[in-house]
């Protein structure tokens, strides 16, 4: 007989990782020991991937590979390329073609074959690489304008905002979604973290699992919570009609997005960092505009129901001022969050077991059959 089920298997301990750790009473969130206050303000993506899928921060020397390695995979195959160009044509949902992407990255990738670690380690990094290249080619076809080519010798941040908009970004534009990307790569057993190890479990590859990964991310209660906040924030429209608007949605209780965690009961510590990404990114541009209606409404719903902003929450005025279209925005958690897929899928097969929980079955007792005629 089954145990009774943890309803969302809330609480429930399914597997040791030495990946991440998130200690939501204290608002603490660690990656391979390191805190991500400090990976955020210190270290970079590049580093922060191969931290992910080593263990360690790499050596100077690793790291400029590594860089090198991510800048001469980014193009596209050319199947890949013509599929988001044709996806860019029809009224395709953005989720829908990054992951059709990546199944066809996965019919031209040599690697997809095996999951022995030396093919499955270079099949993560033509996804790392390649993920940019696709939603900034998705974008400017839709728009109909040329695919800008990956520029050589650029870190990910600069490469992607360059290919979207076609010029390359100021330093502090780079930062800020180098930032974003560190923040949103890895965040332990997640919805799509789940779902990648559970598909990654039966031996399935890489691409397979990350195909996995994004149809999870796709559901309204995983992802899109940033683009429903930027939303949200553009309805508000000015900082004087924050107060009313959070006050008139908890009076027909309905949700305000971006806040409260499932996991966090402290702040989480990537929506404190984003808040001052924000702020920066908002005197750069001399556009305070959505700093201000995001604190508000922040200030707002703190005084009113003691919630605190999650990641999604600033994340969205963050992409908004770098000029990324909102519902490109569960695209750039994917981004970036394939590089936690990836290590996950790792971990997952060098100590495999098939993960197969039990159900708590609550139907109906053992009973006889009725003949057809009988009914």
């Amino acid at each position: 007989m089954a145990m009774p089920a943890a309803a969302g298997l809330e609480n429930v301990v399914v597997a040791s990782t030495s990946i991440s750790d998130v200690n939501g009473q204290i608002g603490q969130l660690l990656y391979r020991g390191y805190d991500i206050r400090d990976l955020a303000r210190e270290s970079t993506f590049e580093e922060v991937v191969w931290l992910l899928w080593h263990g360690e921060l790499p050596t100077a020397a690793e790291l400029s590979c590594f860089r090198d390695e991510l800048a001469k995979n980014r193009p596209l195959p050319d199947g890949t390329a013509k599929l988001v160009d044709r996806l860019a044509e029809v009224p395709a949902a953005p989720m829908v073609t990054l992951r059709m992407a990546t199944s066809m990255l996965e019919i031209e990738d040599p690697c997809a074959k095996s999951i022995a670690p030396p093919d499955e380690s270079t099949a993560s990094l033509h996804l790392v690489a390649r993920f940019p290249t696709i939603v900034a080619r998705y974008q400017r076809r839709r728009r109909g304008l040329e695919p800008v080519a990956p520029p050589p010798n650029a870190d990910t941040a600069t490469a992607f905002l360059t290919m979207l908009h076609g010029t390359r970004p100021t330093a502090i534009d780079s930062r800020a979604f180098d930032t974003l990307l560190i923040l949103h790569a890895d965040h332990e057993f997640n919805a799509s973290t789940f779902t990648a190890r559970v598909i990654a479990a039966t031996l399935a590859n890489v691409f397979a699992a990350v195909d996995g990964a994004i149809a999870a991310l796709s559901g309204p209660l995983h992802g899109g919570a940033n683009e429903r906040a930027m939303n949200m924030l553009e309805a508000i429209g000015s900082p004087n009609q924050a107060e009313g608007y959070v006050h008139n949605l908890l009076a027909h209780k309905e949700r305000v997005m971006g806040f409260g965690h499932r996991v966090y009961h402290a702040e989480d510590p990537r929506a404190v960092i984003l808040r001052q990404v924000c702020r920066e990114l908002a005197q750069h541009t001399n556009d305070l505009r959505w700093y201000d209606i995001a604190t508000r409404v922040a200030e707002t719903v703190w005084n009113a129901k003691h919630l605190y902003p999650n990641v999604d929450f600033f994340s969205a005025p963050v992409q908004h001022l770098l000029g990324i279209p909102t519902d490109l925005f569960t695209l750039v958690f994917a981004m970036s969050r394939v590089s936690g897929w990836a290590a996950h899928v790792m971990e997952q097969h060098a100590n495999n077991r098939l993960i197969r929980p039990r159900g708590a079955y609550v139907g109906p007792a053992l009973r006889p059959y009725v003949p057809l005629s009988a009914r």
